[in-house]
């Protein structure tokens, strides 16, 4: 199984790589403009392909239930594992990846940010929460996995994957570490580590309770990561400014035309 396991990065890896050799000769060639800014954003874009491969990797051996064994000997684990005292710890990780919760503060958040002048960030968390859950919903019909039931666990609604919770807390947590980066550079190693821990926690709690496949939470984390990251390359491009035009080469041409 280790072996299966390392030769899976390494394939995974070398996929990233070769996809990001492709995209950045196409760019080169078909859209010079955009050069520069892939060479400023080239571990971003490497990040995205990551997670985009992984995601899609995992979705795979989910929709052709290939992933079960290693589903059920890591959720068994997890349960033998992690100590009853702790329940009321992951009860609040889940509580705080829940709509009722994240909604609300999506709104708070994004109206401040909005008042401060905080455009880019407004929208950067408004797109990437709300896309988060659409993409939840879709999948969740799409897919229609079943849920664990290795142990008696509180009943949730919708399908196992992907798990809902842990996906719009990525795309919120990655969202809003972009904007503190943004408007607190000095802060960003301190958002990032808040927001590792907090969707580590949440995706965790969902194994813990019961309530979800380890494919489920793995896939999610990587999709609510992938929404951001997305959304703030598609802003910064749709506000970058425009390459200057050559006022020397249209002065040379004007003559010519002319004649």
């Amino acid at each position: 199984m280790t072996f299966e396991l390392l030769k899976d990065i390494a394939k995974l890896a070398l996929i990233a790589a070769g996809l990001y050799f492709a995209l950045s000769a196409y760019v080169h060639r078909k859209q010079p403009a955009w050069s520069a800014y892939l060479e400023k954003r080239r571990f971003v874009v490497l990040l995205l392909l990551v997670l985009a491969i992984i995601a899609i990797k995992v979705g795979e051996d989910v929709i052709n239930r290939e992933s079960g064994p290693v589903d059920h000997l890591v959720l068994q684990f997890v349960h033998a594992s992690v100590p009853a005292s702790l329940s009321g710890f992951f009860e609040a990780a889940t509580g705080s990846g829940s709509a009722k919760v994240l909604f609300p503060l999506t709104i708070a958040i994004v109206v401040a940010l909005f008042f401060a002048g905080r455009r880019f960030e407004a929208l950067l968390l408004a797109v990437s929460v709300a896309g988060g859950g659409i993409v939840v919903y879709v999948l969740k019909a799409l897919v229609d996995r079943t849920r664990p039931a290795l142990w008696e666990a509180e009943w949730y609604w919708g399908s196992s994957f992907p798990s809902g919770h842990t996906l719009v807390v990525a795309a919120f947590a990655a969202a809003a570490t972009i904007a503190v980066t943004r408007i607190w550079p000095g802060r960003r190693i301190l958002a990032l580590l808040l927001a590792v821990v907090w969707v580590c926690s949440v995706a965790l709690s969902r194994l813990v309770l019961g309530a979800h496949w380890p494919t489920d939470v793995l896939a999610a984390a990587c999709i609510g990561a992938f929404l951001p990251l997305v959304v703030g390359i598609a802003l910064d491009l749709l506000h970058a400014p425009k390459p200057p035009v050559n006022k020397d080469a249209g002065d040379q041409a004007a003559p010519s035309a002319r004649l």
